[in-house]
């Protein structure tokens, strides 16, 4: 995932889907469902289709319909699109999604959503190898090392391949016959199946399936392999993880489309959950509640609901001020926050504002915010966010590798409370977070970023020094 910046918040790293039928035309239709993930990823967006044992791409760099207009002459029933955010930024057209590879087996492409952990460690070995990478992305170790496989056939290749990953990935995977998903035994992003009237379709999240008008399934398992054909739809267990699952709790909290179910779990209701909660530990006394757009809308929402203080929106977010990842410096920052966002002063003045948001990062936008509302007269302003302090970074594709970079890792709740400028600061507690996640069918989730506990190992690549690893 990406950090915004000005935004000073998160972005999912990118988003997959693959559909399998003979009937509906494939380009348009995967098209649609990138449209409906546009969300997790808007640097760059492509589509991969089998069209008589070769694989046709159409990618680029930018938004979904900026990039794939020229979808109609995709011909075939076995297609996969992706939509992506780089941690890096999109160097070249190589760097966008799909991938396509050669193996013994014919053509393959693979899309990719996740971070692969040890993919330093294995570029080099499958380099040394003789592998000739054409990218600057994690995602191709994947396509060499199911090149590389010395198995029998492409299925147990990419049972190999998969075996040897550490970190996050969510796949979805094209083959001359098959359409292929799988999801890392973890499962710290989300993945699902569906059905469309003459085939499947597999999705990031279930909101892509709906947009489509497929029917969801399920969502599928850590470690399992989902295998689409001819003969209908099969899953095979990869790997067995004696560990529980580990979905990222900031699917919930903020990534996920509101729309989707992940695991048993609607996101809708969770934030809506999260907000009543935070005005059941909170009970402040106030005149309005306030989201900071659009990551503490649904919150405020039932913030809002269950104390009984209006909500009201006394902030606009621009949607025509493009997103600015890196910001020369602070004066210039701050300029974009102001432009990024307007105040309605009528709302706000005079006013007790709970304002409520999802996370605090860096810290430096929620500053500017409060700058603004107090120019704009607010009489207090109490902070509530859903989700508990970050103080440690992820390693699962968030771009947060430096600890000292994160405002909770350096300075307690009371000192941010000061530095933002806010009258309270309140965060969610873990108990409170977690009761807003009761439908979950596996109630275990990745907080590593509140409390330091990686699920899986971390190698000394992005740890610059040691791993902190919890079994």
């Amino acid at each position: 995932m990406k950090y915004d910046g000005l935004l000073d918040t998160w972005h999912e790293e990118c988003g997959v889907f693959g559909l399998y039928d003979r009937t509906l035309p494939m380009g348009t239709t995967i098209y649609k469902g990138l449209m409906a993930l546009q969300h997790r990823g808007q640097e760059g967006a492509g589509i991969a289709v089998v069209h008589e044992s070769q694989v046709d791409v159409v990618k680029g760099s930018g938004l979904v319909k900026e990039v794939l207009r020229d979808i109609s002459t995709l011909e075939g029933h076995i297609g996969i699109g992706h939509v992506r955010y780089s941690t890096t930024g999109i160097k070249s057209h190589c760097d966008v999604q799909p991938i396509v590879g050669s193996s013994p087996w014919g053509t393959f492409a693979v899309a990719h959503n996740g971070n692969i952990t040890n993919a330093k460690m294995l570029r080099g070995e499958l380099e040394s190898q003789g592998s000739v990478f054409t990218t600057t992305m994690d995602s191709e170790v994947i396509v060499h090392l199911i090149c590389q496989s010395n198995k029998s056939n492409i299925l147990e290749a990419i049972q190999q391949a998969c075996a040897r990953l550490e970190g996050a990935f969510s796949l979805t995977i094209i083959t001359n016959t098959m359409l292929i998903g799988v999801r890392d035994s973890y499962g710290y992003r989300p993945l699902c199946v569906g059905r469309t009237t003459h085939g499947y379709v597999l999705a990031s999240e279930s909101c892509a399936i709906d947009a489509i008008e497929g029917t969801f399934i399920r969502d599928i398992t850590p470690g399992e392999m989902i295998t689409i054909d001819a003969t209908g739809c099969c899953s095979i267990p990869y790997h067995f993880n004696e560990s529980t699952q580990h979905t990222c709790v900031f699917e919930y909290i903020y990534f996920a489309h509101p729309t989707s179910v992940i695991d048993g779990q609607g996101v809708l209701e969770a934030r809506d959950t999260m907000g009543r909660q935070l005005a059941k530990e909170t009970r402040y006394e106030a005149d309005i509640v306030m989201p900071i757009p659009n990551s503490g809308t649904l919150s405020a929402q039932g913030y809002a609901a269950e104390s009984g203080i209006p909500y009201r929106e006394g902030l606009v977010r621009n949607p025509k001020v493009l997103r600015t990842f890196i910001e020369p410096n602070q004066v210039s920052r701050e300029e974009a926050v102001r432009k990024k966002f307007s105040v309605i002063p009528e709302v706000v003045h005079d006013k007790r504002i709970v304002l409520i948001d999802d996370s605090i990062v860096r810290g430096t936008t929620s500053r500017h915010i409060v700058s603004m509302l107090r120019q704009a007269g607010a009489k207090e302003i109490y902070l509530c966010l859903t989700s508990e302090p970050v103080r440690y970074p992820c390693y699962f594709g968030i771009d947060t590798s430096e600890a000292e970079s994160l405002l909770a890792h350096r300075y307690s709740v009371e000192e941010i409370r000061q530095y933002i400028g806010v009258d309270r600061l309140y965060y969610l507690t873990h108990e409170g977070l977690m009761q807003s996640m009761k439908q979950l069918k596996s109630p275990h989730l990745c907080v590593a970023c509140f409390n330091g506990h990686y699920p899986s190992p971390v190698v000394d690549e992005y740890t610059k020094g040691g791993t902190n690893v919890c079994r």
